[in-house]
């Protein structure tokens, strides 16, 4: 391997201190993203924040280069999620350009796909993807499970209410947003029932929703758990052997 394809690798010295120097070179681009929205900033402020996303935009094509060339299977990795996500990263950059000012607004708000690069070098977050994996059949079922009671919950609250609240729950359709609120269990207090049977259905939407944000909750800390277990049981094996 040669040394510049060392930059990419994360097993090497050289691939600790080049993944160290992108992180914070990720962290600097949202930095000047949010600084670029303020109001009194001058010319001079946004010449330097133009140059300094220049130089990291070079050094994230480097990357995406060595990272190509790095690969086993070169097209795999250009059509996989951290190919793609490189690519975002720096595709703004050159689109920018020669285009409408109404147009580079909405452009921009790709560099925030930056931040996705940072998962990459993190293992809590490889270890939460493989968590999510583990349960990723309970998680469908779950959903699914949660997306019937927003149905039902939608419908009851609209039988209850709709006489005598008709602007609130014109349908049920309309009353879905309610059902959302109240199921996650925020209650933002915009729309909320008056009739004695929809304050009934509400307590009770309300005690299934408790159980909506505990399930997965105890489902992911369960998974990750064990993860973490079988990654102690990997390293402690590859040290024995």
């Amino acid at each position: 391997m040669s040394k510049i394809l060392r930059l990419v690798d994360e097993h090497t010295a050289e691939g600790k201190y080049f993944a160290i120097l992108i992180q914070v070179m990720i962290i600097v681009s949202m930095v000047m993203f949010t600084l670029e929205t303020l109001p009194e900033l001058t010319s001079i402020w946004h010449t330097a924040f133009f140059y300094s996303e220049a130089i990291i935009v070079g050094v994230f094509c480097v990357e995406y280069a060595l990272r190509i060339i790095h690969a086993d299977r070169p097209v795999s990795f250009i059509f996989s999620f951290y190919g793609i996500i490189d690519l975002l990263a720096i595709l703004p950059f050159f689109l920018i350009s020669g285009l409408d000012l109404r147009s580079v607004r909405i452009i921009r708000l790709l560099r925030l796909l930056r931040i996705l690069k940072l998962f990459r070098y993190s293992k809590a977050v490889k270890r939460l993807r493989n968590a999510f994996k583990g349960i990723r059949e309970e998680l469908i079922l779950f959903g699914f499970i949660v997306l019937t009671l927003l149905y039902l919950a939608s419908v009851g609250i609209y039988y209850f209410e709709n006489e005598a609240q008709p602007e609130a729950f014109k349908s049920i359709l309309h009353s879905m947003w309610w059902a959302v609120s109240t199921l996650t269990t925020v209650g933002y207090g915009d729309i909320y029932p008056v009739t004695a049977g929809g304050k009934f259905f509400t307590f009770i939407v309300l005690m299934l929703g408790l159980g909506i944000v505990a399930v997965p909750t105890g489902l992911v800390a369960s998974a990750l758990t064990e993860n973490r277990y079988d990654e102690k049981d990997t390293d402690n094996n590859n040290q024995n052997s």
